[in-house]
């Protein structure tokens, strides 16, 4: 039997019955071995090639390894949840430190104004002293020197003036007035002493 040509396109358009007779035509395969044609011993291979699955109970096999690739993808989801979580944890442990470190930042420049506050405020304060104690020690330096010079000017001017009394003493006083200065300071001395 000769094989026919499957129709065209052109074919196909002009008469539409010619796809029917072309399937009747190949569905009258002539049967091979047995009574089957090729479809049909494909066919019973794969009922064969089912029932050999069944008998060595491969979808049990590949139910059981599955079930097992079924636990392991559980567990590996557990886990990454797990890890999850931690890395949540982690998270917010860091960004509670953040926060923290960013209001200890603050605590700390707030501090650090305050202390250097304090320490301008105690070097005004030691400036001033140290000002306050060398103008006392200047005042006192002055004032030690003007003791000093006014008993100098006094001890020269105690000097001059003995030596000007002794000059005009010298001067005035002979003989017979020192005789009546002696008698003089002798009755007043006796006056005293009675």
């Amino acid at each position: 039997m000769a094989e026919e040509s499957p129709p065209t396109a052109q074919e196909i358009h002009d008469n539409p019955g010619v796809i029917e007779s072309h399937v009747e035509q190949e569905s009258h395969a002539e049967p091979t071995a047995l009574f089957l044609d090729a479809t049909g011993w494909v066919s019973m291979a794969m009922i064969v090639v089912l029932a050999i699955m069944l008998w060595k109970k491969v979808p049990a096999i590949v139910g059981s390894m599955m079930d097992r690739r079924i636990a392991e993808i559980r567990k590996e989801i557990d886990e990454a949840a797990k890890l999850r979580a931690e890395a949540e944890a982690i998270k917010a442990e860091y960004e509670q430190k953040m926060a923290n470190a960013d209001q200890e930042a603050e605590a700390m420049l707030g501090r650090a104004r305050d202390e250097a506050g304090e320490i301008i405020a105690q070097a005004e304060d030691d400036a001033e002293a140290l000002v306050r104690r060398r103008t006392r020690l200047a005042e006192d330096k002055i004032a030690a020197a003007e003791r000093s010079a006014i008993a100098e000017v006094r001890a020269k001017a105690t000097s001059a003036a003995t030596a000007a009394a002794a000059t005009i003493i010298e001067q005035k006083h002979d003989a017979d007035a020192d005789k009546a200065l002696i008698d003089r300071t002798i009755a007043g001395l006796d006056g005293r002493l009675n």
